[in-house]
């Protein structure tokens, strides 16, 4: 593929394993297909992969419910409406895309979404209905029309999460492994997929033999101190595939959300867009509305917009938020909005009366492991769906509610293409790891990981935010090289450290894209370059560069849009 119209070489040496492994010591499963993740796309590629007849094995990071989907207070956008239709849904979310978007994948997506609803709702998800027993549908910012499907108010992913997990349970062909931490895919000499090592809720390594691997991990919200994304929300899926080979697109466009509850003590509690499209109103300190200042739609511009304008009227009024204003809904927000006033109501903030202080907080990752239509990645064997996958649905800007649609639509196409390819022969015997040379470590010498991971996330907070210049994300990039060679020379193994490495890796590859991504499009925000690129829209694809086994960087190039839709 002709560079277009760059590319560089960046020295960013890694490390190919995280952790040593010794196949004589260490325990197998063997599964036709191993899926690292339970949320809705993870879920959805078990269930698809197992009901064309495979064994699944479904490796979590925590409990079954913990997940990126258990925290979705919107819904899932789908074409229910008479008056709607696949077209103007697939141009809405073009539109959002800002130039960046596979017409195709949007096609499939959107067409697959009544489908995917109908599939939820026979594994017993229960959404809200309005007094006739239709589904009551909601608009987000956006959305030409009210599309978005929820469940009791601002907590679809809870329901959906409780029911996929429950089709999981039951089915034959599944078995959860619940507090595994996923540390790499395994791969052989010629690069294809071996399994997966993992560290067991006992503490334990333990080896998972396949030829397929599903990679569902999420995001990487914890890379920002301020993130509306659970704990466990590292980028491990990112890392782990960067290291086995794969390549990672437009790791550049990490979304926003606007309105995260900004309370000091409380968790960063994303309220949902539907509440801006029930009629909420933000508001500075002074009680000023601002967003008809900023776009048409007001409140339900997209979120990048909202998120830019937010974050502006926070520095013009020296204030940590602004406030979201509910007095003027029809419906009671109480009722319309539980658990948000749950959480409100700890801290005696009466929603229906009192603003919300909220600011952004880091949301959703856009970019991520480069997939084509049903999630292969670039390295034989290896597959990705939901956040942690790129496939080309989102372009530079996810529209709201697109996510679950996604997940659920592709996460299924995901699991069945897998299940074809899994193969009926066990696979060979895996390759002994030894992950890192050793180390000379000063007698007395403690790296505190926790302190340089929290000055991780505030220093990415700072310098990598809703806003970007070049001279800032020279320097974050030159911090990020410092504290990732400190790690590389740190020769303990656990879960924090892998975290550690997993989030490093992330924040380098999202730094790198910023910095090559001379133009503002969608999410990505630059100061110095604040208009689109006079080159026309593309895609930057991070591939690893490895000699002898070892990654000693990653190169870094622009793609026009007609070169990058199957991985090369």
């Amino acid at each position: 593929m002709t560079p277009f119209p760059s590319s560089r070489l960046e020295p960013c040496p890694l490390l190919r394993y995280l952790a040593d492994f010794d196949p004589l010591h260490v325990p197998h499963y063997r599964f036709d297909v191993v899926v690292v993740g339970g949320g809705a796309s993870g879920g959805f590629a078990a269930l698809g992969a197992a009901n064309a007849g495979k064994s699944v094995a479904v490796v979590m990071k925590g409990p079954a419910t913990a997940s990126n989907t258990q925290w979705a207070k919107g819904g899932m956008a789908a074409v229910l409406d008479p008056a709607d239709s696949f077209a103007t849904h697939r141009d809405d979310t073009l539109v959002v895309g800002c130039g960046l978007s596979d017409p195709e994948v949007v096609e499939r997506v959107v067409e697959g979404g009544p489908a995917a609803l109908a599939h939820m709702e026979a594994l017993g998800a229960q959404f809200d209905r309005d007094a006739q027993g239709h589904l009551a549908l909601s608009k987000e910012g956006g959305h030409s029309f009210a599309r978005i499907v929820h469940a009791d108010g601002d907590a679809t992913g809870f329901e959906m999460q409780r029911a996929i997990t429950a089709a999981l349970v039951r089915h034959p062909r599944v078995r959860m492994f619940e507090h595994h931490f996923a540390i790499d895919v395994l791969t052989s000499g010629d690069g294809n997929v071996e399994g997966v090592l993992c560290l067991s809720d006992r503490h334990e390594k333990v080896a998972f033999a396949t030829t397929q691997v599903v990679l569902a991990t999420g995001g990487a919200g914890q890379i920002y101190r301020e993130t509306t994304n659970p704990e466990i929300a590292t980028g491990d899926g990112l890392a782990m595939a960067l290291r086995a080979g794969a390549i990672l697109r437009d790791t550049e466009f990490v979304q926003f959300h606007p309105t995260c509850l900004y309370i000091a003590g409380a968790a960063r509690i994303l309220i949902s867009e539907i509440v801006r499209g029930a009629g909420g109103i933000l508001r500075d300190r002074n009680g000023y509305r601002f967003m008809p200042d900023h776009h048409p739609d007001a409140e339900l511009a997209p979120r990048d917009v909202v998120s830019r304008a937010v974050f502006e009227q926070m520095v013009r009024t020296n204030d940590t938020s602004v406030y979201l204003d509910l007095s003027e809904l029809k419906e009671n927000p109480h009722k319309a909005f539980p658990a948000i006033s749950r959480h409100c109501s700890f801290f005696g903030i009466d929603i229906a009366t009192d603003p919300i202080p909220v600011r952004p907080g880091a949301h959703y990752m856009v970019g991520g492991i480069k997939v084509d239509l049903d999630g292969r990645t670039s390295v034989p064997g290896l597959w990705a769906v939901g956040e942690s996958s790129s496939t080309g649905l989102h372009g530079a800007n996810r529209m709201g509610s697109n996510s679950l649609l996604e997940a659920l639509v592709l996460g299924d196409a995901c699991g069945k293409a897998s299940a074809k390819e899994a193969s009926s022969e066990p696979p060979r015997g895996l390759t002994a790891i030894a992950a890192r040379p050793d180390a000379d470590v000063p007698d007395g010498f403690r790296l505190n990981v926790g302190d340089l991971t929290y000055s991780l996330k505030s220093t990415m907070w700072r310098q990598m935010g809703v806003l970007r210049s070049g001279p800032v994300l020279e320097e974050l990039q030159h911090q990020l090289r410092f504290w990732m060679g400190a790690l590389l020379r740190w020769p303990q193994e656990g879960v924090g450290v892998w975290e550690l490495h997993n989030m490093l890796t992330v924040s380098r590859m999202a730094t790198l894209g910023a910095l090559e991504r001379q133009e503002s499009r969608g999410v990505h925000a630059r100061t110095d370059f604040p208009d689109f690129s006079p080159d026309g829209p593309y895609h930057l694809e991070i591939t690893p560069q490895t000699d002898a086994g070892h990654i000693l960087g990653v190169r870094v190039r622009r793609c026009p849009l007609h070169a990058v839709q199957q991985p090369s």
